[in-house]
């Protein structure tokens, strides 16, 4: 509780900080923070805690400290109006007495999309639209995408040195990057639903794909492995019991197929395209899955594909203070190339974050313009 009366702008920031403590536990669902005020002191506050859990807006209002009835809600997304896992928020909020509601965004949902807030109108409680407007879009950038699209928001993480590489000429990577760096991967492995690797990347470095953060959530772990030729041995078929593990392969035979499903991963047969399983209908699979978004961990070549198909959404570069050298030493993204700048994977939107004695890179994939 707090006695010192604040601007909109900032009872909506602090709405955006308790949404960030739902991250990794909400998806599909939108992060949601949500603060009620009354004669300038704070009396309620709440986040969507869980996927399926109660939303931000009846967190908030369980938590009073004393009646709401001409509070105002600070709440970083459009309150829901229809009935899901959970009543609509709209109903709670107007049995609770609150006369004014300021929302960060509008859902884009179509069950919601605006029909909120017009019922919350017509019910005489004044709504305020667009605080912080463009900070809630972009904590809710995954959900924003897969709401309309359907189809996982796709993160294109690497690490490499100063001059380009992501090995040694002898194929040594490990580690590139600080303590700090790879935590931050870490968090990223929390917060989105799942990670994708490249078979290669599996017989090459035997990884375990897990979070390690105390409190952390383990992403699904998908594999791309054409011919399943993922060992039986390897550490994610292994564990694949205790962490949800999916092959995405080209093969239909039976008894090859059954090894992997009595170790407990779960098999997506899917088409071909140029001679590897097709990224495409693998996409919208997942999505059909509810699997909103994708940390694509992969190698050169599976970063090309992803590329080329128009998959990838973002682009982490992390960068250490190393030179490798070496021609044949490898980088991010091999396969055919541009054949002109102008056919680049051009970004934009950058933003820059240091991480100890290394530099995150990160923006969004603009477009490929074919010159």
């Amino acid at each position: 509780m707090t006695d010192v009366k604040m601007t909109d702008e900032e009872y909506m920031g602090l709405a955006l900080k308790l949404a960030q403590k739902g991250e990794g536990r909400v998806n599909p669902n939108p992060l949601v923070g949500a603060v009620i005020v009354k004669d300038g002191m704070i009396i309620g506050r709440g986040y969507h805690r869980e996927y399926g859990g109660p939303h931000a807006e009846r967190e908030a209002l369980a938590s009073l400290t004393r009646t709401a009835r001409g509070a105002t809600l600070y709440v970083t997304l459009e309150p829901c109006c229809h009935c899901g896992k959970t009543p609509p928020c709209t109903d709670a909020i107007m049995e609770s007495g609150i006369s004014r509601v300021v929302i960060g965004t509008a859902d884009p949902n179509p069950l919601v999309a605006g029909k909120g807030i017009s019922l919350l109108n017509s019910h005489g409680i004044q709504v305020v639209q667009g605080v912080l407007e463009a900070e809630c879009i972009s904590q809710n950038q995954v959900f924003f995408h897969f709401i309309r699209t359907k189809q996982p928001y796709v993160v294109m993480k690497y690490a490499m040195t100063m001059d380009g590489k992501t090995a040694t000429c002898t194929g040594r990577s490990r580690w590139i990057t600080g303590d700090e760096a790879r935590m931050r991967v870490h968090r990223d492995r929390n917060r989105y639903s799942a990670i994708m690797a490249g078979v290669g990347t599996i017989l090459k470095d035997d990884p375990l794909l897990t979070c390690r953060l105390p409190d952390g959530r383990n992403p699904v772990r998908i594999i791309c492995d054409t011919r399943l030729r993922t060992p039986a041995t390897s550490r994610i078929v292994s564990t694949a019991r205790s962490v949800r593990t999916i092959l995405a392969t080209c093969r239909t035979e039976e008894d090859i197929i059954r090894p992997y499903e009595e170790a407990g991963c779960e098999i997506l047969t899917l088409p071909q395209a140029d001679g590897h399983v097709d990224l495409a209908a693998l996409m919208k699979r997942l999505g059909e899955m509810n699997i909103d978004s994708i940390l694509l961990e992969g190698g050169a070549a599976l970063n090309w594909s992803a590329l080329d198909q128009g998959l990838v959404h973002k682009v982490q570069a992390y960068v250490a203070p190393k030179l490798f050298g070496g021609k044949d030493a490898p980088s991010p993204v091999d396969g055919k190339g541009v054949g002109a700048p102008g056919q680049a994977f051009f970004l934009k939107q950058p933003r820059i974050t240091v991480l100890g004695d290394d530099i995150l890179l990160e923006s969004e994939v603009s477009a490929c313009l074919q010159a």
